[in-house]
């Protein structure tokens, strides 16, 4: 969209040049401007990328190594027979294909929640009269009024205000009611919630009317920029794209195995087809299959587990995520502390707290309004303190003779009352303002009372003064709130959450570095920072202005350094996460407002709250039914021993799998005959693997979630070689003796390796699952089963008419099967000796 003209800074500029630099006036625009206008600068819209279709989505999930090798593994199963294996491998990719498609179908209505704040009416000035009309049809220089409940259609410099406030949360993240004023800016470069005389798309009108020139509509609003971050694509997260790294890491080794294998088979003379067939049947062999099975399973079931912790999870693979991040960035409205202001004290003129102060405060909230419950936060934080609830009987004995409402010029409000014979006008509001009416006995009085209300506001604390004066009139106005009497002050805050402190001392144990990213001002995030224990007197909060002047390396450098940022845009939140994603963090983001949503977007895990906006919560991938640190603590937790289970399963097809294929790659280099048939070979991966369907269920030691954990490639890859050598060793320790002092036929000696090769996989499990000496770290129930399970299908196959005509197996003799045995018992205490080698020299 193009503009026209664009007012760089249009908070800075006056009325008088605004009108003549957008060709209106305070008239507005007729009919035949505007439409010429709205022709040139199209519709005030937040114009959305077109939609990928349903088809499209579907077929970005192939997109994907491992998919593309299970394919390719379900076809060869199927061309040599195995009907079954083909299915079920089938069956897998369909269920992770479905699955990532209504994961994406899912994240492309994000765009479209943000539809919703351009409001679908506006009253505008058009010809010199009032007209109501679709906002879309708004165009730059249109003048607008707006008035309680309307909320904001597009980018207005104000032109007049009436006891305007608007509620900015959606945008900035103030949780408090932003005052107005049509006054211009002295400040150089304000940050959005410093801009008092803007009214920007997307916000709502809290109280008070008044009337703008529109300045940006459509995508050139700040809502539609932000909307423009929303559309970039959602990079992937640390866990995707690990597993991509995995897959095409597995890709790799299965290819050479297969080459290799075939080559040497046929150049062998044992048949080029026999030779393609075996090894491509040794491909599917080592090919993880339920990999996608054992993450979705995994996952799923740490979701429900979460779910009983009030974390809904949106995304599966954000379950991995959480338990892996390192940093958490947070604001701290409603995370640290309460996110409600509350009335802390009630203090006279010497600073002593005075329930005298605090009645006259409730006459003053409660005047006009009958006992209503007041709409205003600080109004309400006055009404509902447990104090108040007492005193609130003795308004009876006063008459409400008069009131002068609030309003944003003289920011004060006040009331005139009767009991008995003396009248007393009480005057309520901001210090400065209340301050600037008020007779003290001296200098030094007022500069001890400003001395102690400085020294609050830097706690954190809001204030609001209160002052009397006695008189005889009847009726008043405000231009009576002259010669008064200062009476005291009422101090309120917005308390620390009781379990924040506890929250931050379990993610230290978890390993975790909290940062807050605030659109609140620097002294509030401090002094929130400083209660919990996340800051010092002396430590420096980063502002967003401050921010925005930074290179890309300074503000890099100032992501890793700082832990407190205040005044932030969401553009500058998103880009603090992006840095940290490039320091090498795994970032989690909690947010819960429309102006958190591209960062939310941006983290490897978005987290919403489910009393947030309703973009945060389709952004993000993670929504908290309770905005508790404790709770999402305790879902990091759950996160890391589902990356435990996932590695469980890793670590034990990649050592097992290859281990033994290796053998039966080498092994065929100087055997006669194909050492495993195809179909056995399939089995075997087959039946060894069903256990690890439980793996979902397995207990994780304590230990290990202690710190955040990521997946490591390099690490995969030197256990691979580690146990997989020690799998062939013990292999061959099978084989040869068999081959050579048994010289057992082709039949009974593919059974024997087969019957070796599958229980070795199906026990290392049990070694490998943790660190800890085997017999201290108790299995989950269904583990234990299934593997018993399995290992007794596997000594009952070769002795079945099914495993004999479909398998080709053979009954094998008792020395035989002594032997397997005692070289299996010796792999288990091979295994548990040397894990505690490679554990301890590869911190995992």
């Amino acid at each position: 969209m193009r503009s026209f003209p664009k007012i760089e800074k249009p908070f800075q500029t006056s009325p008088a040049t605004l009108f003549e630099v957008l060709q209106t006036s305070p008239q507005g625009l007729t009919e035949a401007e505007a439409r010429s206008r709205w022709e040139e600068l199209g519709p005030n819209q937040i114009e959305l990328k077109k939609r990928r279709t349903a088809v499209a989505i579907l077929f970005s999930q192939l997109q994907n190594w491992l998919m593309l090798v299970l394919i390719a593994a379900a076809l060869v199963s199927f061309s040599l027979g195995e009907r079954v294996d083909s299915l079920v491998i089938l069956g897998i990719v369909l269920l992770s294909i479905l699955f990532g498609f209504f994961q994406e179908y899912r994240a492309e209505r994000t765009l479209e929640s943000l539809k919703k704040f351009i409001s679908h009416q506006a009253r505008v000035l058009r010809d010199g009269q009032v007209k109501k009309i679709n906002a879309a049809l708004l165009t730059v220089g249109d003048i607008v009024l707006v008035r309680l409940g309307d909320r904001i259609p597009a980018d207005l410099r104000l032109l007049e205000a009436h006891n305007l406030t608007t509620d900015e949360m959606l945008i900035t993240g103030e949780s408090l009611p932003a005052v107005k004023a049509p006054g211009p800016l002295r400040l150089t470069d304000p940050a959005v919630a410093e801009q008092k005389n803007m009214l920007f798309a997307g916000s709502t009108v809290s109280s008070g009317e008044g009337r703008g020139v529109v300045v940006a509509v459509g995508a050139a609003t700040y809502l539609g920029q932000t909307a423009k971050r929303l559309e970039q694509p959602e990079p992937p997260t640390e866990f995707q794209k690990q597993l991509r790294a995995f897959s095409r890491f597995l890709l790799g080794i299965i290819l050479a195995l297969t080459v290799f294998v075939f080559l040497a088979n046929a150049l062998l003379g044992k048949g080029y087809l026999n030779s393609f067939l075996f090894a491509v049947a040794l491909a599917v062999g080592v090919t993880p299959e339920l990999l996608p099975m054992i993450i979705t399973v995994t996952l799923s079931q740490g979701a429900l587990q979460m779910a009983r912790l009030k974390v809904v999870v949106k995304k599966l693979v954000s379950v991995e995520d959480l338990g892996n991040i390192d940093t958490l960035c947070t604001d701290k409205t409603g995370t640290l502390t309460i996110g409600k202001f509350t009335l802390k004290n009630y203090l006279d003129d010497h600073f002593a707290t005075s329930e005298k102060v605090l009645l006259d405060a409730l006459a003053c909230v409660n005047a006009g309004r009958a006992g209503v419950l007041p709409p205003s936060d600080l109004d309400r934080a006055i009404w509902e303190a447990p104090v108040s609830k007492r005193l609130r009987p003795q308004l009876e004995k006063t008459e409400i003779l008069g009131e002068n409402e609030f309003d944003f010029d003289r920011r004060r409000e006040s009331v005139l009352l009767q009991v008995g014979e003396s009248r007393r006008l009480i005057v309520m509001g901001a210090p400065e303002s209340v301050f600037a009416q008020c007779q003290f006995s001296s200098s030094a009085e007022k500069r001890k009372a400003w001395n102690w209300i400085e020294k609050a506001e830097n706690q954190g604390n809001r204030i609001i003064a209160l002052a009397t004066k006695e008189t005889t009139k009847t009726r008043v106005t405000s231009r009576d709130e002259t010669n008064l009497s200062w009476e005291g002050l009422l101090v309120f805050t917005d308390p620390i959450k009781g379990t924040a402190q506890k929250s931050l001392d379990l993610f230290r144990q978890l390993g975790v570095n909290i940062k807050i990213i605030s659109g609140d001002s620097p002294r509030v995030v401090k002094r929130v920072a400083m209660a919990v224990g996340l800051a010092r007197e002396n430590t420096p909060v980063a502002l967003g202005s401050e921010l925005e002047k930074l290179n890309p390396a300074q503000f890099e450098e100032w992501a890793r350094k700082y832990t407190l940022f205040a005044r932030t845009t969401p553009t500058q939140k998103e880009r603090l996460i992006a840095s940290l994603n490039r320091e090498g963090h795994i970032v989690g983001f909690l947010g819960d407002g429309f102006n958190d949503a591209p960062a939310l977007k941006s983290a490897d895990v978005g987290i919403a709250v489910d009393n947030g906006s309703e973009t945060a919560k389709e952004a993000a991938d993670i929504v908290l039914l309770e905005k508790d640190l404790a709770v999402l603590a305790q879902g990091i937790e759950a996160g890391r021993k589902i990356f435990g289970n996932i590695n469980k399963y890793i670590f034990n097809t990649i050592s097992a799998n290859y281990g033994n294929m290796f053998t039966v790659a080498i092994s065929s280099l100087f055997l006669k005959f194909i050492p495993l048939l195809p179909t056995q070979i399939l089995l075997n991966n087959f039946i060894s693997d069903i256990p690890l369907l439980a793996i979902a269920t397995d207990n994780v030691d304590e230990d290990f979630v202690k710190k955040p954990k990521r997946w490591n490639i390099p690490l995969i890859g030197r256990f691979m070689v580690y146990f997989g050598s020690l799998s062939s060793i013990f292999d061959f320790a099978t084989i040869l003796p068999l081959l050579y002092v048994s010289q057992l036929s082709p039949g009974p000696f593919r059974t024997a390796w087969f019957i070796e090769s599958a229980i070795s996989e199906i026990i290392i499990t049990f070694a490998i699952r943790t660190r800890k000496p085997f017999q201290k770290s108790r299995p989950s129930g269904w583990l234990l089963g299934l593997s018993l399970g399995s290992l007794a299908a596997v000594l009952a196959l070769p002795y079945t008419r099914a495993g004999k005509v479909l398998f080709n197996f053979s009954s094998l003799s008792l020395p035989v099967l002594g032997w397997i045995a005692l070289v299996l018992l010796t792999y288990f205490t091979a295994a548990e000796i040397g894990k505690k080698r490679f554990f301890r020299k590869f911190e995992i």
